[in-house]
C-alpha cells in the first residue's frame, strides 16, 4: 500500500513528513535528493562510449 511505501521511505531518510491535524503532508529530503542526483546523474562522455 502506498501508507507501508511511504513508511519505508521515511525509515531510509529519504522523505519527511509533518502531521497536520488529521493529514500528513509529505515531502522529498533535499539533502539526500542531492546526494542521489550526484550519484546517478549523467555519465561523464569517457564513461559513456562512442557508441
Amino acid at each position: 500500500t502506498i501508507s507501508h511505501h511511504l513508511k519505508v521511505l521515511k525509515q531510509a531518510g529519504l522523505i519527511d513528513s509533518e502531521r497536520r491535524g488529521t493529514w500528513v503532508y509529505y515531502w522529498i529530503n533535499p539533502a539526500v535528493l542531492a546526494r542521489m542526483s550526484a550519484l546517478i546523474g549523467p555519465a561523464s562522455p569517457a564513461l559513456a562510449g562512442t557508441g
